[in-house]
């Protein structure tokens, strides 16, 4: 390789570091841990906090030098990209809690609307062609933007089927706002996955809790690129 060209991978290498979106976990439950866990196996730096400042701590002691800890509004104001790993519910109550500082974030949301049902399973909480990710987006603060994703899969298979070789598997997202894919693509790569969008969000229902493309939906399972395709 000529010096030229390797100190244009160097530049382009300090480039991408710089340009890298700061990416903030709020809630520090089953999928927010595995998120951030799997960024920082990605070395992707990641904020985790949550309404327990000491449980945020606890967290990011045992993540490592990659793992910052923060109060919620701090969490907020320094992040670029907010993945609410919260109930469906308590969002809706945080995109109003949480207006003014969410502006011009982008915010992504892994949450399904599901609750106990009387037979040991689940059942959906909104209407049956409803979507969390339609009724979220239209609540967004102003110049917020809105992907949904992270929420295709349970936590089981968020965690062990992260960097998975030789083929990588597969996580959905939709967003309407197309000026993001890049972001959250990275962000789903740096989680060791790899991204398909499915559309915008008026497709999020496929990407939820019984949905075609959720794991406790039709698809059943994890897939592979090469799987994904002949589903979406």
């Amino acid at each position: 390789m000529s010096e030229n060209s390797s100190v244009k991978l160097q530049l382009n290498f300090m480039t991408q570091e710089k340009t890298s979106k700061k990416v903030a976990i709020i809630g520090l439950g089953n999928i927010g841990k595995i998120v951030a866990a799997n960024l920082v196996k990605g070395k992707r730096p990641v904020i985790v906090a949550g309404r327990d400042l000491s449980k945020a701590q606890e967290l990011a002691g045992k993540l490592g030098s990659l793992a910052q800890p923060m109060e919620v509004s701090a969490a907020i104001r320094e992040a670029d990209i907010i993945v609410l790993a919260v109930w469906f519910t308590t969002i809706k109550e945080f995109l109003n809690k949480y207006a003014a500082e969410l502006q011009g974030k982008i915010i992504v949301d892994p949450s399904n609307p599901i609750a106990p049902d009387d037979k040991g399973g689940f059942k959906k909480i909104i209407g049956e062609k409803e979507s969390a990710g339609s009724i979220l987006s239209a609540l967004l603060p102003e110049n917020a933007k809105f992907a949904k994703a992270f929420g295709t899969l349970s936590a089981a298979s968020l965690e062990s089927a992260a960097f998975q070789k030789p083929e990588a598997a597969v996580l959905f997202y939709a967003t309407d706002d197309t000026s993001i894919n890049a972001d959250i693509e990275q962000l789903i790569r740096d989680n060791g996955f790899e991204p398909v969008r499915v559309g915008g969000i008026d497709q999020s229902i496929r990407v939820e809790v019984f949905g075609d493309l959720h794991e406790f939906g039709a698809l059943g399972k994890t897939v592979t690129l090469a799987e994904a395709k002949e589903k979406v």
